[in-house]
């Protein structure tokens, strides 16, 4: 079950690959300056998972014009999340959550993915500013997408 509006987010420094090489993202490096929506999902290179980054990437700008980071996380390896996003043109931070700590602190670990082993679920939350979580869903099932409208609506009260 994904943690509850009102916790104190879990912090976490988690890797990324970019054109330098590997970078650390802390979600606290946002904290008194900008709102974070994270954005937990299954695996790249997935048809529901490429569809969900793609839409997201085309409609960026809704989120930076209501003064949020959006972060993808999945337990991918940083090497394939790059590798994914470059072949997508996904332009979202990507973080690797490779050994599911950060997956399990949220409460939405996937277990048994298609038979294939555990992987976080398809998942949303809005971390504010003040470090809180103010939206928390995870879909019924991994093929189902978080509501994006109501993500947007509780970044609009945030401001």
């Amino acid at each position: 079950m994904p943690i509850a509006v009102g916790t104190k987010a879990p912090d976490f420094t988690l890797k990324s690959k970019n054109s330098t090489g590997l970078v650390d993202v802390k979600l606290s490096a946002n904290f008194g300056s900008k709102n974070t929506v994270l954005l937990f999902f299954p695996l790249a290179f997935t048809s529901v998972c490429t569809a969900e980054l793609c839409d997201v990437t085309q409609g960026i700008s809704a989120y930076k014009s209501l003064n949020a980071d959006v972060i993808g996380i999945s337990v991918d390896s940083p090497f394939a999340q790059e590798a994914w996003a470059q072949k997508e043109k996904i332009s979202l931070t990507l973080v690797s959550d490779l050994n599911k700590e950060v997956t399990r602190a949220y409460g939405v670990e996937f277990k048994g993915l298609a038979g294939i082993g555990d992987t976080s679920a398809r998942a949303a939350f809005v971390i504010g500013k003040d470090g809180v979580v103010k939206y928390s869903e995870q879909t019924a099932t991994p093929k189902d997408l978080p509501n994006f409208n109501a993500i947007k609506e509780c970044l609009a009260k945030l401001g």
